[in-house]
């Protein structure tokens, strides 16, 4: 059985402007869009094969529906947009005559970049919707639960661990079938199966494309293309190693994070092993469960924020470094650790001391917040709320 549940996201928009919605499947666009528009909208869904099949072939069938509209039905929502780029042009040209707004929502910009669709030249604003934050689950939030699970919505609604992962297993499944082999975006499906779990072992590690093409047995520009696809179909996102004036040599290949800590477990396979506290694992998990909460809330919050991570040739790394406009960057440090000890951050210490213009953080499980020589000690919770200057807002 599952739970109905309902958490206010932290996500909001402008009301009288078109917009587009990204977010990868299964983020909660539909369900958000229906809470805020229900009563004054007219809901296309393109995963309806029939309609995807009509627009196919008529797109100008939009245009009649546009016509038949009341005044109370302001809005047009078109989800999954993608699926029929040529509606698009359609819509441009409905935005320049009629007064109805369109919401069009994205789970794949793949199509919408090789074809060069229109994306209405800034006559439609761009929103991002992820999976929740802790924030948004308030007392539902339970941080074993979300590194072991993820915190896709739907994930929220099942009450067994089976049926949870049975739900992770059909994500993973569903994305194969639907957006990369029904639309063709890879040749061969057998690679591409294989390359996802790799992938998902290498989360959060410096890419390698050279190591990857051994494995799999296929070429580094595949691999390149296949991490394009991902990033295309909002799976994940590069992390750029960080560029800026520095006595020490860096590092300079990105990272690769997937988009959610559970789809991460159910892409390598790991959904049934338990994730200990103390374990290079359960590090892992933490470190990249913090990642995502920082990228999803500045999305919300701080669209200008940059992020990158620092690592010198001698091994010496920061976590996560943000860039804030007008501010001195955050080097952050994330330990999974309940006694966060002065010998954990040793290397962050002496690159932010040989760095200079930056605000050195720890966001740990550890419960007191402190001071160890120049970094800010913070329970993970406390230190995203004040780094992101969010007190007043989640």
């Amino acid at each position: 059985m599952a739970k109905n549940l309902d958490f206010n996201r932290h996500i909001s928009f402008e009301e009288n402007y078109s917009f587009f919605l990204f977010g990868a499947r299964g983020t909660g666009k539909t369900t958000l869009l229906e809470k805020f528009f229900k009563n004054k909208a007219k809901f296309l869904d393109l995963l309806n094969p029939e309609l995807e099949s009509r627009f196919k072939r008529n797109p100008n069938i939009l245009i009649e529906i546009v016509n038949s509209l009341t005044d109370d039905e302001k809005y047009i929502v078109i989800d999954e947009v993608q699926k029929v780029p040529e509606l698009l042009d359609i819509v441009h040209g409905l935005i320049e005559r009629t007064p109805k707004l369109f919401i069009l929502t994205v789970s794949s910009a793949r199509k919408l970049k090789r074809g060069n669709a229109n994306l209405l030249a800034g006559r439609a604003f761009t929103y991002k919707l992820y999976p929740f934050t802790s924030f948004e689950l308030v007392d539902n939030f339970n941080l074993s639960h979300a590194l072991h699970w993820g915190l896709i919505p739907k994930v929220q609604e099942f009450e067994t661990d089976k049926a949870k992962e049975k739900f992770l297993i059909a994500y993973a499944q569903t994305y194969l079938k639907e957006e990369i082999f029904a639309e063709q975006f890879v040749r061969a499906l057998d690679p591409f199966r294989h390359f996802l779990e790799l992938a998902a072992q290498m989360n959060g590690k410096i890419l390698n494309f050279t190591k990857l093409s051994r494995d799999i047995g296929i070429d580094d520009k595949t691999i390149k293309k296949y991490y394009s696809i991902l990033e295309d179909t909002l799976l994940g996102f590069s992390l750029k190693a960080f560029k800026h004036s520095f006595r020490k040599q860096l590092q300079t290949k990105a990272k690769f994070y997937l988009f959610d800590t559970g789809v991460k477990r159910s892409l390598d396979n790991t959904l049934s092993i338990p994730l200990k506290e103390g374990s290079s694992a359960y590090g892992e998990a933490f470190e990249h469960f913090i990642i995502l909460e920082i990228i999803k809330l500045s999305s919300y919050f701080h669209e200008d924020y940059r992020f990158s991570y620092l690592k010198t040739k001698d091994d010496a790394e920061v976590d996560l470094i943000v860039e804030r406009p007008g501010q001195p960057y955050l080097f952050i440090e994330i330990k999974s650790s309940k006694e966060v000890q002065e010998s954990h951050l040793t290397n962050l210490i002496r690159l932010s001391n040989d760095f200079g213009d930056c605000v050195p953080i720890c966001l740990s499980q550890d419960s007191i917040k402190r001071k160890i020589s120049n970094v800010e000690v913070y329970p993970w919770q406390e230190g995203i709320k004040q780094m992101l200057n969010l007190c007043n807002s989640v």
